[in-house]
């Protein structure tokens, strides 16, 4: 499956609790459907000691969220918009914004 959204994109939430936040995204799940977003869907987890959390304990992490409620934001404008996939003359695709025509990298 062809998703609109990759890792490093700025997406912004269209429904659930988070709904307006802006954030980068950090990885895509193509099979469940779902991406991690920077700063969003945050969860508390209870962690046991480890290397990388030697005292343990709670630690708040983002959660996957839904693809279908995150937009990308159009890089002229910041507000949330549809993309379009277009063919350059050389052959490659690019994503491009439908609201200012503006390419997103």
């Amino acid at each position: 499956m062809k998703l609109h959204i990759k890792k490093g994109d700025t997406v912004v939430v269209l429904a659930g609790d988070d709904k307006g936040a802006k954030g980068r995204v950090l990885s895509v799940d193509v099979k469940k459907y779902r991406a991690v977003v920077e700063g969003v869907n945050m969860v508390t987890k209870a962690t046991k000691p480890s290397a990388q959390h030697p005292q343990g304990g709670l630690i708040k992490k983002e959660a996957p969220i839904n693809i279908s409620n995150l937009s990308l934001v159009d890089p002229k404008s910041g507000k949330p918009t549809r993309i379009a996939i277009k063919v350059k003359e050389d052959g490659k695709k690019v994503r491009v914004a439908k609201k200012s025509g503006e390419e997103i990298k």
